[in-house]
């Protein structure tokens, strides 16, 4: 490759227009790679803990296991035609469903969630890289406040590095990162070898009586957390030319190392009282198996950071204000306000965990049934691209003043569903949570909504592209 096409690929990838065939270089294997990387960080351990609380082991890490394939599946039919279609990201294949403007209602989430979670795992590498200090006696424990917070800094400073290229960036820092899902994997063999028995024996703290609740919550926390990809996931699966190419890289690498590692934090909640390995692979291993799942820790939580602060970014090129804008004043934007959140609320995050995955099922899940329903049933896969790129008054895709309005009413709908099954701050529910768990019947109740409001008002109207017949 020239040095003239090179740079012609990294300007491409750091925009938000669609990129050509020429221009989408990933292989299946690269794609795959990128996805472990970005999924396998501290998040697993901390999702595990949650299904431990209501579920054993075995109960535990099947029900996660199905709830993430499910919420895999859910995304990948919501976000990835179009944006393996056209080369664009989740953000552009949102507009035929919110308009020509009302995509900065999926934007903001996006924002909001891709911080949130960067926030959490840049705090969880600033923690473990303290205590690894502190294992190895570069560190007091007096200086424990300043090192978070200057580390903090140091992984947001590297992020910015490592993405200066672009999604090339993502790409090599995943082909080294890669390595710490294997490690993951040891650590979960170390924890079941030595403590079986005491696994066996371990009783969830907060299980209900009912345990056909536990085994719906467990299917829940599942669907919810990989619904949290929707915003990640089209700005890496439009760097590889075809759906053929991405298909099983999306499903493995991307839905499969979060119930496979989240393995690890539902064992160490219920054996340890911990799910962070960090703080419990010493006390079964010894000091050096600590510090290598330090390591591990740090290692995991930058991967997924950089791949988050990219997608943000492609994100943000959709406002008009930020299309021309410099790459790096644009990563900037992007990985401030997780500084931010480090420097001065560091502990927010932790403390309310559970109720941010519940919000990302509350957005996400309706997000994801309004873009299934619009796709394959109210356009019959027929999308215009050249009106994901426009905002003009003459837009296909301009609905009324640029917002459509059924998928307003559709969201709402979705989110009240929601709120009536499971209360996100509480986790209390109500039937039939139990037997359909909250997100698929927000995301089912908010495609219907969709459709009827579509059928009714927007192609009857001639707006939207729809090809209406009467």
């Amino acid at each position: 490759m020239s040095n003239t096409t090179e740079a012609v690929l990294i300007e491409a990838d750091k925009s938000a227009w669609p990129l050509l065939p020429g221009e989408r270089t990933w292989s299946a294997w690269q794609l795959g790679i990128s996805l472990a990387t970005a999924a396998a960080a501290t998040w697993c351990y901390i999702i595990g803990e949650y299904v431990g609380y209501y579920l054993k082991f075995r109960e535990g890490f099947f029900t996660l296991f199905a709830g993430s394939m499910i919420g895999m599946l859910i995304v990948a039919l919501a976000a990835v035609p179009v944006s393996i279609r056209f080369g664009v990201d989740s953000i552009a294949s949102s507009k035929p469903q919110f308009g020509s403007r009302g995509w900065v209602i999926p934007a903001a989430m996006q924002f909001v969630s891709i911080v949130g979670w960067n926030s959490l795992l840049l705090i969880f590498f600033a923690k473990s890289t303290k205590q690894l200090l502190l294992a190895l006696g570069l560190a007091s424990d007096g200086s424990g406040s300043f090192l978070v917070s200057a580390t903090v800094l140091l992984a947001s400073a590297l992020v910015f590095l490592f993405l200066l290229k672009g999604s090339s960036g993502v790409e090599k820092v995943a082909k080294i990162l890669v390595a710490h899902v294997f490690v993951g994997f040891w650590m979960l063999y170390i924890l079941l070898t030595q403590r079986w028995d005491d696994l066996q024996a371990a009783t969830p703290a907060y299980a209900s009586d009912q345990p056909l609740w536990n085994y719906t919550t467990g299917v829940e926390i599942g669907i919810v957390s990989l619904l949290s990809w929707w915003p990640y996931i089209g700005a890496m699966v439009r760097m590889v030319p075809n759906g053929r190419k991405a298909a099983l890289p999306i499903m493995v690498g991307m839905g499969a190392p979060v119930p496979l590692l989240s393995a690890i934090g539902i064992a160490g909640i219920l054996v340890l009282q911990v799910s962070d390995p960090a703080e419990w692979m010493r006390t079964v291993g010894g000091p050096v198996y600590g510090v290598i799942a330090l390591l591990f820790v740090a290692a995991a939580n930058l991967g997924t950071a950089v791949a988050g602060v990219y997608s943000s970014s492609i994100g943000l090129r959709h406002f008009p204000a930020l299309q021309n804008l410099r790459w790096p004043a644009l990563l900037l934007i992007s990985i401030a306000p997780v500084g931010i959140v480090g420097l001065f609320i560091p502990d927010l995050f932790f403390a309310n965990f559970g109720t941010f995955l519940a919000f990302i099922g509350l957005g996400f899940a309706p997000l994801c049934g309004i873009q299934i329903t619009d796709y394959y049933f109210l356009r019959k896969r027929s999308i215009d691209v050249r009106g994901l790129m426009e905002s003009g008054p003459h837009s296909v895709y301009r609905f009324w003043g640029g917002f459509n309005p059924a998928s307003i009413i559709a969201m709402g709908a979705g989110i009240l569903t929601y709120l009536y099954l499971l209360n996100p701050i509480t986790y209390a529910s109500r039937w039939p949570y139990e037997y359909v768990t909250a997100s698929l019947p927000t995301a089912i109740v908010a495609g219907g909504v969709y459709a009827l409001v579509t059928t009714l008002v927007v192609r009857r109207s001639g707006k939207g592209g729809y090809r209406y017949k009467s």
